[in-house]
């Protein structure tokens, strides 16, 4: 695994800034955020729709399948209301949690190894260890915990569960709106093959603003659009934090485009961190991109830049976190810091029902 460091972009994000409905709820069309387009040299302001103008036919678009699961589980921690936050689900069974305060102010982090949370109407959680060992000056953010429910998994979080938001108070969306196009719902999420029969904790929101209209364009002008899945685990870590590790799979069919398109001469263009990080996962030692799957623990950054992924469609992220460091990789940090300079200087929202950005390769 390569260590992350912290990234050197960093700035002031207003909370107007901040897109907390959907777009549809502000009376804008999946399609119709803003769109800034960052080439070497020229930034273009459009909206997303117009996105298949910026591409060219032999290009290849990779997508995220993963859907997103209600991971957020109300519970009590002695006779303190708590959320729980499920995050990844191992092999064996166990989860990645992150307990968080349900006025919206952050994580708790004074938890302790072996302690029982209740959940609501019922069930439990039992924390067993700092997730990978992670333990900070402050406390642990997430533990690697069994999951003891009186119901099958997917029946519970159908009833009780409901999406993670960091936002305080009742301003919740259904779950549809955290769904994107591409988005495979699996037939379970209880035990069994994790990639086959899992989901994101939090949606893969850089493809949120595409629908099929749009698809059916790219594919008309010439460019193809292929899956992946990754199944990602909280975004709450992102603040110096590497990802941690997440189960993906690359079929053989976008293994073999991602050769052939590269071999024409086209262009790879990522939508979004985690597309990224599992086609990057999947190149060999020779430097063939082959079919995967499995756990990838690969961290993106400064010495480990991308070697498969050329662009990347890709929302805005919070000031310092690690994704900047993998957007860093693809384009370069001059890149980034001027494309970033520019979204700020202009309307652009952020967070997962904010707006887009394409970079595209030098």
């Amino acid at each position: 695994m390569t260590t992350a460091t912290a990234p050197r972009l960093d700035f002031d994000l207003p909370p107007t800034r901040e897109a907390a409905v959907p777009p549809e709820r502000r009376g804008i069309a999946r399609d119709h955020v803003r769109l800034l387009v960052s080439r070497p040299g020229v930034v273009t302001h459009t909206r997303f729709d117009r996105l298949p103008e910026h591409l060219r036919a032999g290009d290849l678009v990779v997508v995220n399948t993963s859907p997103t699961m209600p991971a957020a589980l109300d519970a009590r921690r002695g006779g303190a209301a708590v959320v729980a936050h499920l995050s990844t689900r191992h092999d064996d069974d166990t989860w990645e949690v992150e307990l968080r305060r349900p006025d919206g102010t952050g994580p708790v982090l004074d938890a302790n190894a072996g302690e029982d949370v209740d959940l609501v109407p019922s069930g439990r959680l039992h924390l067993r260890e700092p997730a990978g060992g992670r333990r900070s000056s402050d406390g642990v953010r997430l533990w690697t915990s069994d999951l003891v429910l009186p119901d099958d998994l997917a029946n519970h979080l159908a009833a009780h569960g409901r999406p993670i938001s960091y936002a305080p108070g009742p301003g919740r969306f259904p779950l549809s709106a955290h769904q994107t196009t591409f988005a495979r719902l699996a037939p379970r999420l209880g035990s069994g093959d994790t990639v086959a029969a899992g989901a994101s904790a939090e949606m893969a929101s850089a493809g949120r603003p595409f629908t099929p209209l749009l698809v059916t364009d790219l594919v008309r002008r010439g460019v193809a659009v292929v899956p992946i899945t990754l199944h990602a685990g909280v975004s709450s870590l992102e603040d110096h934090e590497p990802p941690r590790p997440e189960p993906f799979e690359v079929p053989a069919a976008t293994a073999d485009l991602v050769e052939r398109t590269h071999a024409r001469g086209g262009r790879v263009v990522a939508v979004g961190t985690t597309v990224t990080r599992a086609l990057e996962s999947a190149m060999d030692d020779h430097g063939i991109v082959a079919a995967a799957r499995g756990w990838t623990d690969l961290v993106l950054g400064p010495d480990r830049p991308a070697r498969v992924v050329d662009g990347l469609v890709t929302g805005w992220h919070a000031p310092r976190a690690s994704h900047l460091l993998l957007l860093e990789a693809v384009v370069g940090r001059e890149r980034v810091e001027r494309a970033y300079r520019s979204a700020l200087a202009g309307p652009y929202l952020w967070h997962e029902f904010g707006d887009s950005c394409l970079l595209l390769p030098n």
